[in-house]
């Protein structure tokens, strides 16, 4: 019997379930690339993204889970209006229907919820392209996702050693020094020119709370968040967030990096980004490799991963939709 079956209280079995589908649809779609860590799954499953909540199905055929579907529900106030899912299907069970009653049935929730865009990434070179294309879906932003082997990293110590006057670096782990809070967050507000090609994102309105509750959220899913900011008087002009997701920890995730619109064209994002490959050799040896994604025309911040030596994985899309046209 086909069904979807909506996720309240997680459980181990749950978890293993979701990870058993994820894992085989990497593997069927991205030979070679590294699936999610059980940890991994945990983590995303339990703890929500910061300033949202989430609901979860798994759609399966005789007790059998082939399908799985995340909708993430955003809280804050400019934001209120998007929901963001992930949806994956295990090979086997592929082209059987499981992937559009996940689909319809995240639909209706968004519809539920008062959500006027959904939006979803997919690989440009995978299927799930075509699934949202014939369900709707329209690509609003073009990315290119970039990977970095550490190691092989180009010219990282005279990178950091290079004089930028009134500037100077710093660092910390995890949760933002109470004294840099407030810098930090007027920052992250930095971001909010960045391009987004057609994507309805909204805005987000970063506070002290804000900053504190997302390092908070990776501290709980197990990962570890570093950032490096250049310093200019008591203003963070510039910097850049990584995260060394639990388990396997050989591949990092780029967060956000960024520079203050008045500190723009002095070299500080790929001051800060030499600063935390350093940072990342010195004391994370076992990190291999770093991982991001550009959008196509954010021609700046691609020519500073170019100059680090990131080579280009493959390309994904942002695709949105408005739920009320997906039955």
């Amino acid at each position: 019997m086909d069904r979807v079956q909506r996720l309240r209280d997680v459980s181990d079995t749950d978890v293993a379930a979701w990870h058993e589908v994820v894992a085989a649809s990497v593997a069927h779609d991205f030979p070679g690339e590294p699936a999610p860590t059980l940890d991994q799954v945990h983590g995303r499953l339990t703890t929500p993204g910061v300033g949202s909540r989430h609901l979860m199905w798994v759609a399966t055929t005789d007790d059998t889970v082939t399908g799985v579907a995340r909708l993430r529900l955003f809280e804050g106030q400019g934001r209120r209006h998007l929901g963001e899912f992930t949806l994956h299907i295990h090979p086997e069970h592929r082209r059987r229907g499981a992937g559009t009653r996940l689909l319809r049935t995240v639909a209706r929730a968004a519809r539920d919820e008062n959500r006027r865009s959904l939006v979803v990434e997919a690989s440009a070179q995978a299927s799930g392209a075509a699934f949202l294309e014939a369900n709707g879906f329209t690509c609003a932003l073009s990315l290119s996702l970039l990977l970095l082997n550490v190691p092989e990293a180009r010219g990282v110590e005279d990178l950091v050693r290079t004089e930028h006057p009134g500037y100077h670096l710093t660092r910390w782990l995890g949760v933002v020094p109470g004294d840099l809070a407030e810098a930090f967050a007027a920052a992250k507000s930095a971001m909010g020119d960045m391009p987004t090609g057609k994507m309805d994102y909204g805005t987000t309105t970063w506070d002290i709370d804000r900053v504190r509750d997302m390092a908070e959220v990776v501290e709980k899913r197990g990962d570890t968040l570093l950032t490096v900011a250049a310093l200019h008087d008591d203003t963070i002009a510039g910097f850049t967030e990584l995260v060394i997701p639990v388990g396997d920890g050989t591949r990092a995730i780029q967060y956000d990096t960024a520079v203050v619109s008045a500190h723009r064209g002095k070299g500080l994002g790929l001051w800060v980004k030499a600063a935390m490959l350093e940072w990342l050799r010195a004391e994370w040896p076992a990190v291999l490799e770093i991982e991001t994604d550009n959008a196509e025309d954010n021609t700046h911040m691609l020519a500073v991963n170019e100059r680090l030596g990131f080579r280009p994985l493959r390309q994904t899309r942002q695709y949105q939709c408005d739920p009320t046209m997906i039955h």
